[in-house]
């Protein structure tokens, strides 16, 4: 397999794109995903067997099983950013080893049932929050110390809109290339 090949199954949807301005329309697009999402992933991967939960999306690659543990683990960590932001001012919040995350043994071997109904509660919270949010609310802040930058919470809402559709790529081509 090409490297071309291999970018292509690593970012199915491609890298994310921040766009110069976030509009009304642009978040409300972003909050309607994540809104979304739970239900969305879990009709996915309601019907594939434990064996088809363990196949790599790609080589070298996590499986469907460690996707849907990530996005739970990730998501867990936005929610605490969005606090913290609305909270403190410009906080420095903690980043984390998602690959190493992902090799811990609830992620490998743990049934998704789990994180799927953490997405459920997490992501209707999430959403309300996000929705009763002012427009200087938006524009609060968080340093992540791995990119030394501040970002903002709608441009984080951007980014997680992207991450949702992404990891939900991993899986949906994934069962298209082996016809599930």
């Amino acid at each position: 397999m090409t490297s071309t090949e291999l970018e292509k199954l690593r970012y199915p949807i491609g890298k994310f794109e921040q766009p110069a301005q976030i509009t009304k329309a642009l978040l409300d697009g972003y909050i309607a995903t994540i809104a979304s999402f739970p239900e969305v992933l879990r009709k996915e991967v309601a019907h594939l067997t434990d064996a088809q939960l363990d196949t790599p999306y790609r080589p070298g690659g996590w499986t469907v099983r460690q996707v849907v543990h990530h996005c739970a683990d990730s998501h867990m960590n936005s929610q605490i950013r969005l606090k913290w932001a609305l909270t403190e001012d410009s906080p420095v919040i903690k980043a984390y080893y998602e690959e190493r995350w992902a090799e811990l043994a609830d992620s490998k071997g743990l049934p998704v049932e789990s994180s799927l109904r953490i997405l459920d509660g997490l992501h209707q919270r999430w959403v309300f929050l996000l929705n009763s949010l002012s427009a200087e609310e938006l524009e609060r802040d968080f340093i992540h110390p791995e990119h030394g930058r501040s970002i903002k919470i709608n441009e984080n809402t951007g980014l997680y809109d992207w991450h949702c559709c992404h990891h939900l790529a991993h899986i949906t081509e994934l069962k298209k290339r082996q016809s599930w």
